[in-house]
């Protein structure tokens, strides 16, 4: 029985041998092995106010004639009109751009009226200094445009401001996955993950004060330019 039990042994062992040489290991796949890590994920935030440095007016001119070239002859006159005004205001050429041109042809119920035609011109207008939003929206109501809208006051640069909130966003996640970190008898290990979310998000703040004469006194605020992180910290 002795002797059966070393040949049987005798034998795995030559097999195993044998399948050594023989099997295709490098072919063999033995999966992905994977340690989870320990991790704390938390969300950085971080904000400032900056005054608005710039100011956008939109100014139309509307005009409804029988003869279309008639209306095209009369907005284009006004328009004109209106640009050498704001030109000579100090707005340079750049910073006046045409939204949209109409031109259409408006049907009446009553047969014993002529159609109408309707032609319809609007601009944006740029402002680049504050302190004459009063002047130019004054010089907007005295012209011959039909609609006007506006301000809206915007920044026009945050890269600056951004880059710092970066900073901020990261501090406040750190500072809040350190408090977790201490609560639960762990240290606080390097970042594994970071995702933005919240990038570029302005709120803008208007300020409208009574103005001597009873009209309305244009003021730029400020805007509120925040930021927010998702990081993912190791825990040791």
């Amino acid at each position: 029985m002795k002797k059966h039990t070393e040949n049987k042994g005798i034998v795995v062992l030559v097999l195993i041998i044998i399948a050594a040489f023989v099997l295709p290991w490098k072919n063999i796949s033995w999966g992905k092995i994977k340690f989870q890590e320990e991790t704390v994920v938390v969300m950085g935030e971080s904000e400032t106010k900056q005054a608005n440095e710039v100011a956008s007016f939109s100014v139309g001119v509307n005009v409804i004639k029988e003869k279309k070239e008639e209306a095209v002859d009369e907005v284009n006159k006004r328009v004109k009109e209106l640009t050498i005004s704001i030109k000579d205001f100090g707005i340079v050429e750049g910073d006046i751009q045409t939204q949209n041109v109409n031109v259409y042809e408006q049907q009446e119920t009553d047969k014993s009226k002529n159609n109408q035609w309707v032609v319809n011109s609007t601009i944006e207008i740029t402002l680049r200094d504050m302190s004459k939003a009063n002047a130019l929206m004054d010089l907007l109501n005295k012209s011959g445009a039909n609609n006007i809208y506006g301000p809206s006051f915007r920044i026009e640069n945050t890269t600056d401001t951004e880059k710092t909130l970066y900073n901020s966003a990261m501090a406040d996640a750190k500072e809040k996955a350190g408090l977790i970190a201490n609560s639960s008898g762990r240290k606080l290990g390097k970042v594994i993950n970071v995702v933005e979310g919240g990038s570029g998000n302005y709120s803008p703040i208007y300020k409208t004060l009574s103005s001597g004469d009873g009209g309305a006194e244009l003021s730029p605020g400020t805007s509120t330019i925040s930021k927010t992180l998702t990081v993912t910290f190791e825990f040791k």
